[in-house]
């Protein structure tokens, strides 16, 4: 396993429809590992294939909060949503492509995802609250959607300035 570096807005790369996955191989289970030691070391609850520079429709998330509550680390493959939830909830989403940086989305409160798991087989799962959240925030990455793609034009501009200076920091760093 390995520490992926993380891709910071704006790239390119995390503006792209991913692709689906056409077989779950080995190299896609390495992906999904090294994804995971990813998001735990950043840390985060959630991380898409294309925030470390891979195209493929691929997310994995753990969202458990609560300590001494053991890990509970998801490999989603081909999510997609089958359900919603009339109801709403706002969660104020931040993202590690786009460090530091926080506002309130508005999103389903519940959702049921059907996706492949790494043994090839087919998944359904309702989830709620910050689980469904991260969920829908992850599979907007696999269609080359930033959660700032959410809130108004003047607010997502001031982020992405912010994103740019930081580069050019990290840059000369």
């Amino acid at each position: 396993m390995s520490i992926r570096p993380i891709l910071i807005h704006p790239d390119p790369r995390l503006k792209k429809l991913c692709a689906p996955v056409g077989t779950v191989t080995s190299e896609i289970g390495k992906l999904a590992e090294d994804m995971l030691e990813t998001m735990y070391d950043a840390p985060g609850v959630g991380l898409a294939a294309p925030q470390v520079g891979v195209l493929t429709r691929l997310f994995v998330m753990d969202c458990v909060k609560e300590e001494g509550e053991p890990p509970r680390p998801m490999v989603l493959i081909n999510p997609e949503i089958v359900a919603t939830s009339e109801e709403k909830n706002t969660y104020e989403e931040g993202c590690l492509s786009i460090p530091e940086q926080y506002a309130e989305v508005t999103r389903p409160k519940r959702v049921t995802m059907r996706w492949l798991g790494l043994d090839g087989k087919v998944q359904e799962e309702e989830f709620d609250g910050l689980w469904a959240t991260c969920a829908q925030h992850e599979l907007d990455h696999l269609n080359g959607k930033l959660f700032i793609d959410h809130l108004g034009a003047i607010k997502r501009s001031m982020i992405t300035r912010k994103m740019v200076k930081l580069k050019r920091e990290k840059a000369r760093g």
